[in-house]
């Protein structure tokens, strides 16, 4: 099934150069624990930067996983205990920006040079507007929400409220993405909403959360939407070259970084 979905999607975007990219493209249908998909995107991070080649990575998370952004006060903010109680996986991404729990659901990754764009901001507008015509090819009017900045402070998950260049349907948020520089390449990765919610970060909160701003492509279309024809729509609408990439084996040694509860948990 893998081959056939990356022959068809590849057939369709290959004939469309844009700025000369190449884009080494990986689907990942079988799922991979929290750890595993953080050490390989930091992976195609570093080889972005010591190589100069572009990644689109294409996966998803099994079992279902709650991930922290590099950054979040995860201790302060949610329950260890009942985290642990539920049997979550859990995991603290390489990039900013706040909890995300994966479930139902295609992930994206995105590694290239900075100058693929041509800098951090343009890469998240550029990649959203992608993922936003991909999804337009499903049949839904997806938007890109005004240019406005998170408030600081504010409570919630990644998908708690929409901030500028983030992809919107109906002015509800149905993708929420992060990013990291290292040295002179960026990773932008992030998760498209097919079915289900966000409120297992609720439950596992210190503090009450507001409701959720989000949507997801199954509710929006009023049908079950399927990884697959979801990883279709995005590879065809990528608009550059791809050409299949042979997938990471062994895993990065950063495996074990990532599922260290000392990263996990550091703040």
């Amino acid at each position: 099934m893998r081959s056939r979905l990356i022959e068809a999607a590849v057939g369709r975007s290959g004939g469309r150069a844009d700025r000369g990219v190449r884009w080494h493209l990986r689907i990942e249908a079988r799922g991979r624990s929290g750890a595993e998909n953080m050490a390989l995107d930091h992976a195609l991070l570093e080889a972005a930067d010591r190589t100069g080649r572009a990644f689109l990575r294409l996966y998803r998370f099994a079992p279902p996983c709650l991930s922290f952004g590099r950054n979040e006060p995860a201790r302060e903010r949610y329950d260890a205990a009942a985290i642990a109680r539920l049997g979550l996986d859990v995991v603290r991404r390489p990039t900013g920006g706040r909890a995300v729990w994966h479930e139902h659901e295609v992930t994206y990754a995105v590694a290239a040079p900075l100058a693929t764009f041509g800098g951090l901001r343009a890469a998240y507008h550029a990649i959203h507007a992608r993922l936003a015509a991909a999804l337009h090819t499903l049949g839904v009017a997806a938007t890109l929400a005004p240019d406005r900045p998170r408030p600081p402070g504010s409570p919630g998950s990644c998908f708690a409220t929409p901030v500028g260049g983030e992809v919107l349907i109906g002015g509800r948020k149905v993708v929420g993405s992060a990013q990291v520089r290292e040295g002179h390449a960026f990773l932008q990765h992030g998760s498209i909403l097919l079915d289900g919610s966000q409120d297992v970060i609720r439950a596992v909160s210190r503090k009450p959360q507001g409701a959720s701003a989000a949507t997801t492509l199954s509710e929006e279309l009023g049908r079950r939407v399927t990884w697959d024809e979801v990883v279709e729509a995005v590879v065809g609408a990528w608009g550059d070259d791809v050409i299949p990439a042979a997938p990471c084996r062994p895993l990065p040694p950063s495996a074990a970084f990532f599922a260290d509860p000392a990263w996990t948990w550091r703040r």
